[in-house]
């Protein structure tokens, strides 16, 4: 005779379909990266890559080693689904890592950074050293769109607008750009000066708040989603500010670095600023990321020097390793693993 489930077990799951349902993906701290300190004598790194972060503090390769990785990405929709942005174009995997493939063709190069639409997973964009990139077909197929943007079209980075997916934010060597017809054409964004944006990002608790690191110009923001623009951090004025982060609990808490300025922390969303209380062992800055899980822990990069993070705004520094590498990008992905 088949042994059925207690009767209160049964009332429980179909009461309450969250109690069985899975858990939602952890996420995962990456580091998009190069080592070059330790390299030898070649043309060819023997390590780069994309490397995530176990809860232990061991780090494992995510993908393929390939010669040059700027930075990962995975679709909202579907944790199982991850981009690579390569040197030489763009690569895919369907199965959460298992599985790669090469999803562009020879003219496509130079990839620095990919975004998805959060409304619809066949719109993704990509920021290249050539313009834009964007598939409609969830990265099966790829087309320029750089209409509107300047001969000089490389793109550090991009970022979309949650609430209008169709509005696009373009970092460029020679200023921010903004398109509101999903790429198809591309416009200068008033009052943001035309120099290098090197990083951009956006305030998730308040969606109007946007970070932009630039070079020479230092950090710049905005309080009104990206129309107007303002620079902030004066100690920073002069600056090549590579790395830029708003904490995910709390819009008024950001951080900046750059060459040789070590890390900045604001408290007051970018009025007042003051360095990391202990210096790290190198002043030049790569990357950065808030932790989503951790309050107040701040991930930073150096070149060369190793990765770090911070619970006390710099008061104490704790070694995540990496020693030699040169970090492009550094961030959390919900990973299903």
């Amino acid at each position: 005779m088949k042994r059925l489930a207690p009767y209160w077990i049964i009332a429980l799951l179909t009461a309450c379909p969250a109690a069985y349902a899975a858990e939602p993906p952890t996420p995962e701290l990456f580091a998009a990266m190069i080592m070059t300190k330790q390299q030898q004598a070649s043309a060819v790194p023997t390590s780069s890559g994309v490397l995530w972060r176990a809860p232990k503090g061991a780090w494992s390769r995510l993908g393929p080693e390939i010669q040059l990785v700027s930075s990962a990405t995975v679709d909202p929709h579907d944790p199982a689904h991850i981009f690579l942005a390569c040197g030489n174009g763009i690569v895919r995997s369907r199965d959460g890592g298992e599985t790669w493939r090469m999803v562009t063709g020879w003219r496509e190069a130079d990839v620095l950074q990919i975004v998805v639409d959060p409304q619809s997973r066949e719109n993704v964009y990509a920021a290249t050293a050539w313009g834009v990139l964007v598939s409609h077909d969830g990265g099966e197929s790829w087309r320029d769109a750089s209409e509107g943007l300047p001969a000089e079209r490389l793109a550090k980075g991009i970022a979309i607008d949650p609430r209008n997916p169709a509005r696009l934010l373009l970092a460029t060597t020679t200023g921010l750009f903004e398109s509101t017809n999903c790429g198809a054409v591309w416009r200068r964004v008033d009052g943001f000066p035309e120099v290098a944006a090197l990083r951009i990002c956006q305030s998730e608790t308040d969606l109007d708040r946007w970070l932009v690191g630039t070079e020479g110009r230092g950090v710049w923001r905005s309080r009104d989603n990206g129309h107007t623009w303002s620079p902030c951090a004066p100690a920073l004025a002069q600056a090549n500010v590579y790395a830029v982060a708003v904490a995910p609990h709390d819009a008024d808490l950001l951080a900046a670095g750059g060459w040789t300025t070590g890390v900045w922390f604001s408290r007051d969303g970018g009025d007042k600023w003051q360095p990391a209380a202990t210096a790290l062992p190198s002043a030049n800055i790569t990357a950065m990321t808030f932790d989503p899980v951790h309050r107040h822990r701040l991930w930073a990069s150096t070149f060369e020097e190793g990765t770090f993070y911070t619970e006390d705004f710099g008061a104490t520094w704790h070694s995540a390793h990496l020693d030699g590498a040169y970090v492009f990008d550094l961030g959390f992905l919900d990973l299903k693993r």
